[in-house]
């Protein structure tokens, strides 16, 4: 995985890795507040695209609360409500309307706005927890990690969708989703002793009866496979894996805001269910220290 710099510490005891599921990653605010009610605070946060943004308020000490409050402006159905109108005659005649690497269905002016809005100038090495912020460089496909620099360019680029969000540069790179190399990005947290996976398998349509829904069918396909060879990597090269297992009693759409307090609670009610074996992988791994 490339990297634009070093990792601020080497050896995390314990890195909560969140990856991609749209409003079901806000289930990361309700981890986070569990964990710290037993004393419990991750040493590293990694995220990829939704994940990225809800793990930069726990990164930043967000409180629970607060963080539920911001997630609702910071992922909401109406950031992709914005047309770009070119992307049409783009899509009918590429040459004449000047198709490039940078086409996007939709402008990404109102999710710049939001992100800035939510965490002005900071920086993603100035964090109170370190953060690692996974995208795509959009011309080789390869993994990107994201340790330095601002953070909101950094969240823009974990989460430019292809085709529905522009591209992001930085520092002569265009990069998109973080989704596209690695939707659980646990190999970004090789140094880490422990680490605590929050991650979603995409759904499948139920069926197929038009072409963006066999298109769906097809991508959904290639990135559950993807997500399931990188944790059986990371599994046989011994990383400690603990993965966060979410109950919810209905299907969430990715940008169901209305959904987010529900989702909190399962997150929380996940993490209680859970707290035995990370209170138990968290004490030998202290044992082996001690060793």
């Amino acid at each position: 995985m490339a990297s634009v710099s070093a990792p601020r510490f080497q050896a995390p005891r314990l890195a909560l890795v969140l990856g991609s599921g749209g409003v079901r990653s806000v289930a990361a605010l309700g981890i986070a507040d569990v964990l710290a009610r037993h004393g419990i605070r991750p040493d590293l946060v990694v995220g990829c695209s939704s994940g990225a943004l809800f793990g930069a308020l726990i990164a930043a000490g967000t409180a629970p609360a607060e963080g539920l409050a911001q997630a609702r402006q910071l992922w909401s159905q109406e950031l992709t409500e914005q047309r770009n109108w070119r992307a049409y005659a783009q899509l009918l005649v590429p040459r004449w309307a000047g198709f490039d690497a940078d086409f996007a269905l939709r402008h990404g002016t109102r999710i710049a706005e939001r992100i800035e809005a939510a965490f002005g100038a900071s920086r993603i090495e100035a964090l109170p927890t370190p953060l690692r912020i996974a995208a795509t460089d959009a011309a080789t496909g390869e993994p990107v990690l994201l340790t330095r620099g601002p953070l909101a360019t950094a969240l823009r680029a974990s989460m430019a969708v292809p085709f529905l969000f522009p591209p992001v540069r930085i520092d002569g790179q265009r990069l998109v989703d973080g989704v596209v190399s690695d939707p659980l990005p646990v190999s970004a947290a090789l140094d880490a002793r422990v680490v605590l996976t929050l991650g979603f398998e995409g759904r499948m349509p139920r069926r197929i009866d038009k072409p963006s829904r066999l298109v769906a069918q097809v991508s959904t396909s290639l990135l559950n496979n993807l997500m399931r060879a990188r944790l059986e990597t990371a599994a046989a090269r011994g990383q400690r894996l603990l993965p966060v297992v979410l109950k919810l009693d209905r299907e969430v759409g990715l940008w169901q805001t209305g959904a987010m307090a529900e989702v909190f609670e399962a997150g929380r009610r996940a993490a209680q269910a859970q707290l035995g074996e990370i209170h138990e992988a968290l004490a030998a791994d202290a044992g082996r220290a001690v060793a």
